[in-house]
């Protein structure tokens, strides 16, 4: 552990109860319906400042009745954060659109053996000379809510609902912190959008999806469509909102809660964008606030390196 990780756990203490074991497990068939490939795999951190972030993890699935492991093969914030804090909230939606979700603790990481390999042997790695798996991370099953089956009938309404209210609803940050093309992906029935926030026990908690879209570049309006999740949430609190179709374009937004209102009959809560993140490989990074470019240092200019010999 880093002398970081144990400044922030001393400092947390007083609100964070200790792990226990997971008084329920996966069953038989949750453990089979992980190992596909073609499922939603979500792994929720928890970032320096407190504050949740989420992650697309497709490698992730169950490793027996009460641990779980994931793959490695691009890097990203996420797996710089379970290192610094083990607190982890996962989801996993399969085709048949049934959702698991629940609580995990990130423990270690390897980069060989039993699991490395059978990684490594998936048609989705086996091939790929540019994305092979080289770590493998672990996580004990903290607690596992009832699964639940998501009504895409019950999203479109709830998404149609909030193209009545979004223009009741204009405020959030005083610039522009979405794109045009996120706005419009945000805005689609077809986009799943998931939301997170951190609890008080320390554990970031995903919800089922929710009914989301942008209000004016600067705020989200969103609603469940579920039950579960978002219970929990006190105005001013951190959320995060995952974006992502069935191409696997996605967007990570994150931003203060504003609140629940009542706005043209249906009851939505605001968030207030402070944060905008691209999380597609190849290349994860912040695009609001916008960072500024830097220029590219040529190798020629570091004094340590030298030509290689010409052969003639």
């Amino acid at each position: 552990m880093t002398a970081r990780t144990e400044a922030r756990a001393g400092a947390s203490a007083e609100r964070r109860s200790p792990s226990a074991p997971a008084e329920r497990s996966f069953a038989e068939a949750d453990v089979k319906a992980f190992e596909r490939d073609a499922k939603i795999g979500l792994l929720a951190t928890v970032d320096a400042d407190h504050r949740p972030h989420l992650t697309l993890i497709t490698s992730l699935q169950a490793k027996g009745p009460r641990a779980l492991m994931f793959g490695q093969f691009t890097e990203g914030l996420s797996k710089v954060h379970v290192r610094d804090d083990p607190h982890t909230g996962f989801l996993v939606m399969s085709p048949a659109r049934e959702v698991w979700r629940g609580k995990a603790r990130w423990t270690h990481a390897a980069k060989a053996g039993e699991d490395y390999e059978l990684y490594n042997h998936k048609p989705m790695f086996r091939y790929n000379a540019y994305f092979g798996i080289h770590t493998i991370h672990y996580l004990d099953l903290v607690d596992l809510a009832d699964k639940q089956k998501l009504s895409a009938a019950r999203l479109a309404v709830g998404t149609l609902a909030l193209a009545l209210v979004a223009r009741f609803a204009r405020g959030g940050c005083p610039g522009r912190a979405l794109t045009p093309w996120a706005e419009r992906h945000l805005a689609k029935v077809a986009t799943l959008k998931f939301a997170a926030y951190v609890a008080e026990d320390g554990y970031p908690v995903i919800t089922p999806p929710v009914a989301c879209r942008a209000v004016d570049g600067g705020r989200l309006v969103f609603r469940p469509v579920t039950r579960g999740g978002l219970g929990g949430l006190a105005k001013g609190q951190s959320v995060a909102i995952f974006a992502i179709n069935l191409k696997t374009e996605s967007v990570l937004v994150r931003g203060r809660f504003a609140g629940w209102r009542r706005l043209a009959g249906v009851t939505a809560g605001c968030l207030d964008i402070d944060w905008v993140y691209n999380s597609m490989p190849p290349k994860q990074g912040q695009i609001y606030p916008p960072t500024p470019l830097r220029p590219v240092t040529e190798f020629a200019a570091d004094s340590n390196w030298t030509p290689p010999a010409r052969s003639h």
